[in-house]
């Protein structure tokens, strides 16, 4: 493949070519009059830039899965953050929410946008994703050496706005700034119409247009840093109110018309804060010296832990900051699918190329989750952790349906507290640093996590608590899950066996609810539903009686529902039954898996059992190497003697 780079290099400046606007004022007002969202404000712009690539919106009647973890919920998931942040929609609806209301100019405009939760929760790259797409996004048209970078449409004087309102279509907010005030008088003469107008872009590292302020020393807590100062140097040539002393280039003038990021907000005195208090709510900073106050157009993020906030806030002289603050909570996620994207994601992002087993992320995730949930006096840890991963779970003892919202009020607050993401990245980092076989597995990544959990500075209780996870919770787990797939590797047609015994078993429960009689496909023959067959299916998890009958009812009515929606039916349809369907094969083959697994030495009929075994296995994920690990996992720990 040749590569053409001067073609590449030469197209991307063709492109490029007509964002490098110079001209007049006069010349921006008709390029206005053309596109007046060239002349939208900050919030409005990044509004755009979050749903313009896309918006799904879904209803959670027709996602079986997303009404048990949210109801009857609309869920809106937004492109934009789609490859990046898993099992935090609410959390991403809400931040776009204050995008929506603040493009409106609603009061949102006027507020700091807050992110709060633990540390690894995703505050910071949500903040990272922000500030990119703004980088990535189109030049905006600015006075020509304006410190502020403000809006040509300042020009124009207060008197004629509703007049030039009316013709260009928009809403004009905002003044000159002093730099560019004393340039009109002095360099043009009043003549605002021959003001230069450029197209100026957006710069993480250059600081246009996006400004980081990082938590300041408390000894040294300096608002040159967010309002600029007066050049000393120029004292001497200039009055100490005339705009050429001032040094516009604190964070909230090089943000102006972008972004101003607050790191660790409250770990700064609030008397360092009090800038926020007229930049929000007045939209307008104080410059430094004896300058008048300057507009200001920006957004204001900040993030900060729970512990710093509840601290800040505790403090009644806080109020005026606190009123001007929308805080969101990042809470971890707490869905066991969603969290095995993440891993997933910051592993491609890496350069480790090894083999990964399958469930080697679900377990690592499983401890995550786990880690980050209240005990529940309905259920056990692994069943609650199944039923906030939006699984139906129906509890045997009391034959019913567990309520995921009942758990949640019981649970309080979780999602705040646990092991963090990265902790458990270093732990499978290491565990692929150590693999000599270029290969991980989920026993690897379970010893690899008891190892990291002993060598963390906590308080005992909590580590014996999380080693109690790992070595026994997600270990009997994992043990299940290894159980279930050796099984279903040994029986030959696994899928197809399933879908007959679904096909039937749906057969004969509809028979059942509707009363009516079942046809012999083959003689015809009219036959009563075979209770006996629905039971020896149903007995499997644990249903007897009036639930086993309930059951029935429920199956066949969720069935009606896919069917109403042109959705596709299949034995892993409903969660319940596809459990019970996969116990009724596997118990009849284990015993028989078992003996073959264990055999040292196999017949030439096992070991062609064995062969088909291990060769199912593979098409199933694994490799060579770490199916002969489980393997052998499998038959030293699932089936003892």
């Amino acid at each position: 493949m040749s590569y053409d780079f001067e073609h590449l290099i030469k197209e991307d400046r063709k492109k490029r070519k007509h964002e490098n606007f110079q001209g007049t004022f006069l010349d921006y007002l008709n390029i206005v009059k053309e596109n007046k969202d060239v002349a939208m404000l900050a919030h409005e712009r990044m509004y755009r830039l979050i749903t313009e690539p896309g918006v799904e919106v879904i209803k959670t009647e027709d996602d079986p899965r997303l009404r048990r973890i949210y109801g009857n919920d609309v869920i809106k998931r937004y492109k934009f953050f789609a490859d990046d942040f898993f099992g935090i929609d609410k959390t991403i609806m809400e931040i776009v929410r204050y995008f929506h209301s603040a493009a409106m100019r609603g009061e949102e405009s006027r507020q700091v946008l807050y992110l709060v939760g633990p540390v690894g929760s995703g505050k910071s790259s949500i903040m990272e994703s922000l500030k990119r797409a703004l980088e990535n996004s189109p030049p905006i048209f600015a006075l020509e050496g304006c410190p502020m970078r403000e809006e040509p449409l300042h020009l124009i004087p207060k008197h004629l706005r509703p007049e030039f309102e009316k013709m260009l279509g928009v809403k004009i907010e905002g003044d000159l700034c002093p730099v560019c005030r004393y340039r009109l008088l002095n360099e043009y003469k009043g003549e605002y119409e021959n003001f230069r107008v450029v197209t100026v872009d957006f710069s993480i590292r250059s600081r246009k247009g996006i400004a980081v302020v990082p938590p300041v020393d408390p000894n040294n807590q300096d608002t040159s840093v967010l309002i600029g100062s007066v050049d000393i140097s120029k004292m001497d040539l200039y009055p100490e109110d005339d705009p050429r002393v001032l040094s516009l280039n604190g964070a909230f003038n090089a943000g102006n018309r972008g972004i101003v990021e607050f790191i660790e907000i409250f770990k700064n005195d609030v008397e360092y804060l009090h800038t926020i208090i007229t930049a929000t709510q007045e939209k307008s900073i104080p410059s430094p010296g004896k300058g008048p106050m300057i507009y200001f157009d920006g957004i204001i993020l900040a993030h900060s832990n729970e512990a710093e906030w509840n601290k800040f806030k505790s403090d009644n002289t806080n109020e005026a900051i606190l009123d001007r603050i929308v805080k969101i909570e990042v809470p971890y996620c707490l869905e066991l699918d969603q969290e095995v994207k993440i891993y997933r994601k910051i592993l491609r992002q890496s350069k480790f190329d090894a083999h990964i087993a399958p469930h080697t992320l679900e377990v690592a995730s499983m401890f995550a989750i786990l880690s980050r949930l209240n005990p529940s006096n309905k259920v056990d840890m692994i069943t609650k952790m199944r039923i906030y991963n939006g699984e139906e779970i129906v509890q045997k003892e009391l034959q019913q349906k567990i309520d995921i919202q009942e758990l949640r009020e019981e649970g309080g607050k979780e999602g705040f507290k646990g092991i963090s993401t990265r902790f458990i990245m270093k732990a499978i980092d290491n565990a692929l640093s150590e693999s000599p076989y270029n290969c991980i597995n989920p026993i690897i990544v379970l010893e690899s996590l008891i190892k990291s959990v002993k060598s963390t500075d906590m308080p005992d209780d909590e580590k014996q608590k999380l080693l109690g996870y790992l070595k026994d919770t997600i270990k009997k787990e994992y043990h299940r899950i290894l159980e279930k797939e050796v099984t279903k590797a040994f029986i030959h047609g696994y899928r197809e066996q399933a879908e007959a015994l679904f096909n039937n078993y749906l057969d004969h429960a509809e028979a059942f609810v509707n009363k009516t009689k079942l046809k012999d496909k083959n003689t015809g023959e009219e036959l009563e539903p075979d209770e006996k067959f629905m039971e020896s299916i149903e007995s499997g998890i644990g249903l007897t009686g009036n639930a086993a009958r309930g059951f029935r009812h429920d199956v066949t009515a969720y069935m009606f529902t896919l069917l109403r929606n042109n959705k596709k039916i299949n034995y892993e349809s409903y969660e319940p039954l596809r459990e019970a369907i996969e116990k009724k094969l596997t118990s009849s083959v284990s015993e028989l898996s078992r003996i073959i697994t264990r055999a040292r030495v196999r017949d030439e009929e096992q070991k062609k059992k064995y062969d088909a075994m291990v060769e199912e296995m593979k098409r199933s994920g694994y490799c060579d190497h770490c199916c002969n690990v489980v393997l052998k996992y499998a038959a030293n720990n699932l089936w003892k003697d």
